[in-house]
């Protein structure tokens, strides 16, 4: 088994870890949901059923392959309806939901074979642990209105319940399969949590409300409230694509005009997450750290092309004019409102940890600047010595980080660069050139391409 299994792609192996795990949970749950509860009211069960598997196929990307939908305020719905029905149960008929909720348009569109799998577990397994809830605290309950403190709240421990287990198993899933190196991180997160928590209560409000009016009654109000749900999480979601989209725009048109700068910018942001990472950064604070480092040299679009790509060192004069950089970020993204944050500590970024250094309001000279700025000063410093530029080539890796160690507490924070090497290690890559540790040396082999190394 071992054997068949290790001739499979990285890829596949780290996809089946959790296809397997997560399809036989969400089976046993279904299978356990069915022996130990009741059926569901077929008549009240069809029509919240349609609506959840429409709103889980159209839901939406909140977050970095992390989708949301407003179908918890369906099961929700539909779960209260079922569970102070007599004669019925909540559990088996939620799980049954979630197991026929499996596909978005991608699926079919890319044949994807994982996603549908993991959906099954992830889905059915927090609708029967939803519905139990639903089940335990709400059995022979009548619908009043003294009763409606009661369904609120347990709608609300259901909510959360349901919510706790798609996310955790969603983002132990993503981590499992992408890895560190290609997630970006998860933002916003106790809004997104909160909201689908709040959207849940809603839910079991509008079932108690189906039970005391009747369905037919209030049948286009439910869906009414089901689609402005979710078209809030779709407008989130559009306004998180369109901040990436222009960020990436910015970041195109800065490698467009200096070849060498391709990728820096990307590689900076991957530095200072790491870093973020090792020093216990949350989702928000890593996405504002990432967003900070990709437009961190965006005010080399006012530098003149020919001082960017200028072989050999630069002389005072054109050094001051490169140094400008630092604040005319500033005047590039002063009508870009989202990105006031990160603005700040892009224009700080050549501010050193003693208060020397220079920057745009990101730089005050005598304080230390932000944590997060000293982060991106870090992995900037980093990845400027272990890539090649037009004046020099490439330094290694160790040069660069006894560079770092050599100036922390001065040019650099000393927690900062203790962290990168620890983050750098846990990665086990390498990055530079390995023979490369020497200054001069890198510059001549840039000025000289003639000459060569011998390892």
């Amino acid at each position: 088994m071992r054997g068949w299994f290790g001739r499979l792609r990285p890829t596949v192996q780290r996809r089946l870890r959790i296809a397997v795990p997560y399809s036989l949970m969400g089976a046993f749950a279904l299978v356990g949901s069915f022996v130990v509860s009741d059926m569901p009211n077929w008549l009240y069960w069809f029509p919240f059923a349609v609506l959840f598997i429409l709103l889980e196929f159209f839901a939406v990307e909140v977050n970095d392959r992390m989708l949301q939908s407003s179908s918890v305020m369906v099961a929700m719905s539909a779960g209260v309806i079922m569970a102070m029905s007599p004669g019925s149960d909540a559990m088996f008929g939620l799980a049954l939901m979630g197991a026929l909720a499996l596909f978005t348009p991608l699926d079919f569109k890319e044949k994807r074979w994982f996603q549908p799998v993991a959906n099954f577990g992830q889905i059915v397994t927090a609708c029967a642990v939803s519905g139990w809830i639903l089940d335990v605290n709400l059995d022979g309950t009548r619908i009043t209105a003294g009763s409606l403190i009661h369904v609120l709240w347990v709608s609300a421990l259901a909510a959360l319940a349901y919510t706790t287990v798609q996310t955790v198993l969603v983002r132990h899933a993503v981590k499992v399969v992408f890895g560190r190196d290609n997630l970006e991180p998860w933002s916003q997160m106790p809004i997104l949590f909160g909201g689908q928590v709040a959207m849940g209560l809603v839910g079991g409000l509008i079932g108690a409300a189906f039970l005391i009016a009747g369905g037919q009654a209030i049948i286009v109000f439910i869906v009414g409230v089901y689609a402005i749900g979710h078209m809030s999480l779709y407008a989130f979601a559009q306004l998180r694509e369109s901040h990436i989209g222009s960020i990436r725009g910015f970041v195109k048109t800065l490698e467009a005009k200096d070849m060498y700068t391709r990728g820096h910018t990307e590689r900076v942001a991957f530095f200072a997450q790491m870093i973020g990472e090792e020093m216990g950064f949350n989702g928000t604070q890593l996405e504002t750290l990432r967003w900070s480092a990709l437009i961190h040299d965006l005010g080399k679009l006012a530098v003149p092309t020919e001082l960017i790509r200028k072989r050999g060192r630069l002389d005072e004069d054109e050094y001051a004019d490169m140094k400008a950089h630092a604040q005319l970020v500033e005047e590039i993204l002063a009508e870009v409102d989202f990105l006031q944050p990160m603005v700040e500590i892009a224009s700080g970024h050549h501010s050193n940890f003693d208060g020397s250094g220079y920057g745009g309001s990101g730089h005050t000279h005598g304080d230390s600047p932000k944590l997060e700025a000293c982060i991106v000063a870090v992995a900037d410093a980093f990845d400027a010595m272990t890539s090649a530029r037009s004046y020099r080539m490439a330094l290694s890796q160790q040069y660069a980080i006894s560079e770092l160690r050599v100036h922390a507490g001065g040019q650099f924070h000393p927690d900062v660069v203790d962290a990168f090497e620890k983050a750098l290690e846990k990665t086990g890559r390498r990055w530079g050139a390995p023979h490369v540790n020497d200054e001069e040396m890198a510059r001549r082999l840039a000025e000289e391409p003639e000459l060569t190394l011998r390892g």
